[in-house]
């Protein structure tokens, strides 16, 4: 049976509206969110861009069933993988079997910040996997020296640890990075209804772990309202290639989206209140093999958007 989660778009949003959000989604029946962990916003109209450990300590406390990942942290440059660990386990403590880590190989734009060579692919994917080894030998509890091809650690123990360590997931947008993530992950997070990306992950170990996919919309009262909102907030959803991960800054999208038009942003996303629409986008990703699904929603109507999904559409998937 699909379960289906709310994706908190930070870049959108500030804190305290996450919260608030994410307390309408709880109750709307959303079994998990999925919080995004950028230093920066894609384009400047989008807004916002929350440290997001802190709105998970918020989160922690706002509410009571709802499953809380990050989707998706990189573990690789702008923060060391020994404090994500630490940041990790502390949350799993305040959200008791309610939290998972989310890892991927980031994006120039928030990696950047701290002045490092951003490297190509390969290499973060290789940073990647030893990070998330990192990761788990502190999750153990025992003291943890380490020294690898990317990272050092020396003498670190976390003495504040869940009883057990969280699920952690890795995110890929290809069949190479879906191998590794099936090498070393407790499930995939993908965000295209990509069936080689599953089959990939589940031949190198990820059978039968989650396969999580986020699904972008855009509800709104017309079609044509929603597609308007589509390219004036979320305008890079029509870049194509590797774009996203290696232009530098905002200003650097704010120049390449300036090539995107209404229609070239809107392709892949369901946009305004036609159930079926949406119902349709939901189902190319359970015909991919997603058992997890997140919805995105573009846009400051959450609250709409979330009152749409309980009464239209998450009771109407099949």
């Amino acid at each position: 049976m699909t379960e289906f989660g709310y994706a908190i778009s930070s870049e959108e949003h500030n804190p305290l509206d996450i919260v608030r959000h994410s307390q309408l989604a709880e109750a709307a029946g959303f079994g998990f969110a999925m919080i995004s962990d950028h230093y920066h916003p894609w384009i400047s109209a989008q807004g916002q861009s929350p440290f997001v450990w802190s709105v998970i300590g918020a989160l922690a406390q706002a509410t009571k069933r709802l499953v809380i990942g990050t989707g998706v942290t990189a573990p690789i440059i702008r923060i060391h993988p020994a404090i994500v660990a630490q940041a990790a386990a502390t949350s799993a403590v305040m959200l008791p079997n309610r939290f998972f880590l989310g890892v991927g190989t980031g994006e120039n734009l928030n990696e950047h910040v701290v002045g490092q060579r951003w490297p190509p692919h390969d290499v973060r994917l290789a940073m990647l996997a030893e990070s998330v080894a990192i990761i788990r030998k502190l999750w153990t509890g025992e003291t943890v020296s380490y020294w690898g091809r990317f990272f050092t650690v020396e003498d670190a123990k976390l003495f504040t640890l869940p009883e057990a360590p969280p699920q952690l997931m890795v995110g890929a947008s290809g069949p190479i990075t879906a191998q590794t993530a099936g090498q070393i992950g407790d499930g995939l997070i993908a965000t295209g209804p990509d069936k080689e990306v599953v089959a990939e992950f589940d031949s190198n170990g990820g059978a039968g772990k989650p396969h999580i996919g986020q699904v972008t919309v855009c509800w709104g009262p017309s079609e044509e309202e929603a597609k308007r909102t589509v390219h004036k907030i979320w305008p890079n959803s029509g870049l194509t290639g590797e774009l996203s991960a290696e232009l530098r800054t905002v200003t650097h999208f704010e120049q390449a989206v300036k090539m995107v038009n209404e229609e070239m942003a809107t392709k892949h996303i369901a946009c305004g209140p036609d159930p079926d629409v949406h119902i349709a986008a939901i189902q190319k990703y359970v015909d991919a093999g997603f058992d997890h699904i997140y919805l995105h929603q573009i846009g400051p109507d959450q609250e709409g958007f979330i009152r749409f999904y309980e009464r239209e559409v998450l009771p109407n998937v099949q």
